[in-house]
């Protein structure tokens, strides 16, 4: 499974990733939050779709986008038994997130308040 790739995420590096970001976010447990994978260093659509193999996209907008990286999140969240989601840098280029138990658990607490 290290090998496979589902568009241009190669599951073997996200395997690593997440076993580094959880290494991480267990020795700072005070730390809340999504923890960034990788960034792509860009903001540009096409750019994305080349760097994420997203050839097959039809709607190529922002919305369009972002739903076809949810589908991909969902899909790869589901391989690697841990949620994964994309959204915007702090720097304004899309990154891959490992979402934290600690943020999904704040986030259902939100919602029970609201």
């Amino acid at each position: 499974m290290d090998e496979v790739k589902i568009y241009g995420l190669c599951l073997g590096r996200i395997k690593y990733q997440l076993t580094i970001a959880g290494k991480k976010h267990a020795e700072t447990s005070s730390a809340q939050g999504n923890v960034l994978l990788e960034s792509y260093c860009t903001s540009n659509i096409d750019d994305l779709i080349d760097i994420l193999d997203l050839y097959d996209i039809e709607d190529r907008t922002w919305d369009g986008l972002m739903n076809k990286l949810d589908d991909l999140a969902q899909t790869v969240s589901a391989l690697m038994r841990k949620t994964l989601m994309f959204a915007i840098t702090d720097e304004g280029h899309l990154g891959l997130y490992f979402v934290t138990s600690d943020t999904v658990y704040s986030g259902m607490m939100e919602a029970i308040h609201i």
